[in-house]
């Protein structure tokens, strides 16, 4: 069990799992759909969520637990909900408070999958998402809310506009009005960012990005908090009797976690969509030398973003390391480091980006981000394609902009990749 006081680095190897006296010093793969019991009332107990345990992978599995429970000693809280996807991730987080009628205010600046999720998918469900800008005032923000809102959401540090997200800004409101303020923070990882200290409720993440950081799993998970009042008549499904289980109440039988287990007995049970032993195994173990990853991300990153901003082939450079970026004071009060992603534009326009991009030839054209590997993506015509260039504007993707995913490459190597290919403009 992880210590209180342990710091995030030792945390990061240490938390989840602990051997028993002659067991693995790893945490084992526990490939097994299912689990054997000596009497039928042990089992009846975990399916009436009278004690913890496992009896179905469908809803918790061994190696799961233990990735679930280092990812929220990371991010500082009560529980966490590892699932199939990032997409699944935020899906969920807020499938498990709103309904059909209801409605979410969430900042523009978003992943081009997100946008898409939030304005059709969740539409064809019944759950309005409103987008706005990131930079709306206070006020702005109160007046985006309804007598149906049920969530604040954001992105820590946004995918790719790489605005930073005023944390305090959002949870003085979202909490001003009884609602949680749902951020994700996979960009910065918890070791770079902490939402929760800053006044979020729930934090989510795709794992596949750097938390596995190597690009072998995908996943997602969804942490809680701990302590948010969803007793304050907003939230009725976390208060009152949930038939499924016997009338029992999430909010009344579940402290402090009623939102992780609800959105466990209900969702992840219903629709199936787990994150799978061994991609918990391989996210772990990706876990463990994520403040190493991290610091190095970071410190490239911000060092080909100085090479690109003062080259004379570069038109434009987006990095909120770069103390002229109008987040840089945003992102040294939330941020300890900026994280590995950048943004620029070549002058020539796009046709002058592809020839950069086709030449590169450390770096690979990959449909990823946050990896070892140093990538290069073109969100409007990959990523983002499905988005309309009024949704594209306001997630901050210019239609030269080519996202760098700065891997752990020797930076020099890096550089010198870069400086061969913008030569060939």
């Amino acid at each position: 069990m992880a210590n209180k006081n342990w710091k995030l680095e030792t945390l990061a190897v240490q938390a989840g799992y602990t051997p028993e006296n002659g067991g693995p010093r790893v945490c084992p793969i526990v490939q097994s759909t299912t689990y054997k019991y000596d009497d039928a009332q042990s089992v009846a107990d975990l399916f009436d969520l009278k004690r913890e345990g496992f009896f179905y992978t469908r809803l918790a599995n061994p190696t799961v637990d233990c990735f679930e429970k280092k990812i929220a000693a990371l991010e500082g809280g009560v529980a966490a909900v590892a699932m199939s996807a990032g997409q699944t991730a935020n899906t969920l987080a807020l499938l498990n408070i709103a309904r059909a009628g209801d409605h979410v205010l969430s900042a523009a600046t978003l992943y081009g999958g997100t946008t898409n999720l939030f304005t059709m998918t969740l539409k064809k469900m019944g759950i309005e998402v409103t987008l706005i800008s990131p930079d709306a005032t206070e006020e702005e923000l109160q007046a985006a809310i309804r007598p149906n809102t049920k969530a604040v959401f954001g992105e820590v540090l946004a995918n790719p506009a790489l605005g930073v997200l005023d944390i305090e800004k959002f949870a003085k409101v979202a909490h001003a009005n009884g609602l949680p303020l749902i951020v994700d923070n996979t960009f910065p990882t918890p070791i770079l960012c902490r939402p929760f200290e800053f006044g979020a409720d729930i934090v989510t993440h795709s794992t596949t990005k750097y938390i596995d950081g190597h690009a072998t799993s995908v996943g997602g998970i969804v942490v809680e908090k701990g302590g948010f009042p969803w007793d304050n008549g907003k939230f009725p499904e976390l208060v009152e009797p949930d038939e499924s289980y016997h009338g029992l109440s999430y909010f009344k039988n579940f402290q402090p976690m009623p939102y992780s287990v609800k959105m466990r007995a209900q969702w992840i049970r219903d629709l199936g969509a787990i994150m799978p032993p061994f991609n918990a195994f391989m996210s772990m173990v990706g876990c463990e030398t994520i403040h190493l990853r991290m610091e190095r991300h970071s410190s490239n990153a911000l060092a080909l973003a100085q090479f690109l901003k003062h080259h004379p082939k570069v038109g434009w450079v987006n990095y909120p390391g770069l103390k002229d970026n109008p987040h840089y004071e945003t992102a040294k009060k939330y941020l300890k480091a900026c994280s590995g992603v950048l943004c620029f534009g070549v002058k020539g326009g796009v046709k002058a980006g592809e020839t950069v991009m086709n030449n590169l030839k450390l770096a690979a054209i990959a449909v990823h981000v946050a990896d070892l590997r140093t990538c290069v993506l073109h969100p409007a015509s990959m990523t983002h394609r499905q988005l309309n260039e009024e949704q594209l504007k306001a997630a901050g993707v210019a239609p030269d902009l080519i996202r760098v995913s700065v891997g752990l490459e020797n930076i020099q190597d890096i550089i010198e990749d870069f400086s061969q290919a913008l030569a060939l403009v």
